[in-house]
């Protein structure tokens, strides 16, 4: 009797660990040219219910923010900071502070300036 209890707790722990959302944000990406020297990454991340993502500005002593690193190119230069809209602010008694976030999804962008001839890559 022990032996299937033991079966049935080992069965039940490895169903539950199974059934944990391992990604719930899902991140695409675009571009738009907005001239023929300059362009603008869209970084969009759709966030499951639930869940969400801390801005790009959390204070020291907060939750991991986001951050956005492109690597060096040739191809083009960054043109200021990677901009996001306004986030949803409460404050987080897990921090003892105000936290900025966002729920359900957010858009990203960079401005960049196209220093090559013919398509870029960006990283």
């Amino acid at each position: 009797m022990k032996k299937i209890a033991l079966a049935a707790f080992a069965l039940l722990g490895a169903t539950q660990a199974h059934a944990q959302i391992l990604a719930p944000v899902h991140w695409s990406y675009a571009a738009k040219k907005t001239s023929p020297t300059e362009a603008v990454v869209l970084i969009k991340a759709t966030i499951d219910a639930g869940w969400h993502v801390y801005s790009q500005n959390v204070k020291d002593g907060g939750p991991v923010k986001t951050t956005v690193k492109f690597d060096p190119s040739k191809a083009y230069t960054l043109v200021g900071t990677t901009q996001e809209p306004k986030p949803v602010t409460r404050m987080e008694k897990t921090f003892g502070m105000e936290v900025s976030y966002f729920a359900n999804s957010v858009i990203f962008q960079q401005k960049m300036k196209l220093t090559g001839k013919g398509p870029v890559t960006v990283k």
